[in-house]
């Protein structure tokens, strides 16, 4: 399966990325960008975008774009720093681009972005299995 249909059929089988709302705005192979829009069932207790959300979009990012080189991949560790609160009707873009790759493992530090604005820095280290994706799969 070419590498850049990966996130395409990746977001068909995601039932959670398709309830969020995430949408593929580029991609090739070792890079993906994705946004979505802030809803209110997405807010939290202070009527602020619960930290899961940006969260969320970051680590599709990071799992789409580690996939696109044809091989399963899942992240081992990830972690965020938000910056700014974020509120309804925010719409956010991510985009991953896996830096540093071995046979194993990649790297990479992902910006959650509202327009010019840096809203949240995500860093994830996937694990590259030997499992090829398929076009049944």
């Amino acid at each position: 399966m070419k590498g850049e249909a990966i996130p395409y059929k990746m977001l068909s089988q995601d039932a959670y990325s398709t309830w969020l709302g995430i949408e593929i705005l580029e991609c090739e192979i070792g890079r993906c960008k994705v946004a979505m829009t802030i809803r209110k069932d997405m807010l939290n207790s202070m009527n602020k975008a619960h930290g899961g959300i940006s969260y969320s979009l970051a680590d599709t990012a990071f799992g789409f774009a580690a996939n696109t080189r044809g091989k399963y991949a899942v992240s081992i560790e990830t972690s965020i720093n938000h910056i700014e609160a974020l509120n309804e009707g925010d719409y956010l873009i991510a985009e991953s681009v896996i830096e540093k790759v071995n046979k194993k493992l990649g790297f990479n530090i992902i910006e959650v972005k509202r327009g010019e604005e840096l809203v949240a820095l995500f860093k994830g280290v996937v694990y590259i299995t030997q499992k090829d994706w398929e076009e049944k799969d």
